[in-house]
């Protein structure tokens, strides 16, 4: 089976049918390397989130 970006984003919690069909096309062209570092950072910063910023909406990386 071919690897799926946009599936293994979306099992690690990203919401990806938020994206245009554009940036889906653009996110599914990345590479299984490329999707295993960004799940690694998003798994890194979910590890720190600490109680006092549960709620707060932050965009570090912006798409669009």
């Amino acid at each position: 089976m071919a690897f799926d970006a946009l599936e293994k984003l979306a099992e690690a919690g990203n919401q990806v049918d938020l994206l245009t069909p554009e940036q889906q096309d653009v996110v599914s062209q990345l590479t299984e390397e490329e999707v295993t570092i960004l799940t690694s950072v998003q798994a890194k910063m979910n590890a720190v989130a600490g109680e006092d910023v549960e709620g707060q909406d932050v965009n570090i990386f912006r798409i669009g």
